[in-house]
């Protein structure tokens, strides 16, 4: 229920803006995943990147589903290490489901999680 998450994200004084084209419900794993990994990028926002507006995206092809959650990062927090136990746990959870995860960020300073599940 992406829905509810972000409710409880917005709850907390986030900002945040979803573009929702799923279109209907997705597969049980695919569901779980893809929350989870909308749930860790508000995490990691609101860790590296307090009082910044947080993107995500979620888009339906025939055969997939993409996931995007977009933030730029605090200038305090470039720089500044973590653990990265999050990003790996979550690239192992998309590769059960089938899938990719990939995180960047940008020379613009936006942190990128991305995530691409197949529909099945």
């Amino acid at each position: 229920d992406l829905d509810h998450l972000l409710a409880e994200a917005r709850e907390t004084g986030m900002v945040v803006d979803l573009a929702d084209g799923l279109g209907a419900v997705p597969p049980d794993q695919v569901g779980r995943t893809l929350y989870r990994i909308v749930q860790e990028g508000l995490t990691n926002a609101r860790k590296h990147a307090p009082g910044e507006r947080v993107g995500v995206t979620v888009r339906r092809t025939d055969d997939a589903v993409e996931t995007v959650v977009l933030n730029r990062c605090s200038p305090r927090s470039l720089g500044v290490p973590g653990t990265s136990n999050g990003l790996i746990g979550l690239s192992e959870r998309a590769a059960l489901a089938g899938g990719t995860l990939e995180h960047r960020v940008h020379g613009d300073g936006t942190f990128e999680l991305r995530a691409v599940l197949p529909w099945r």
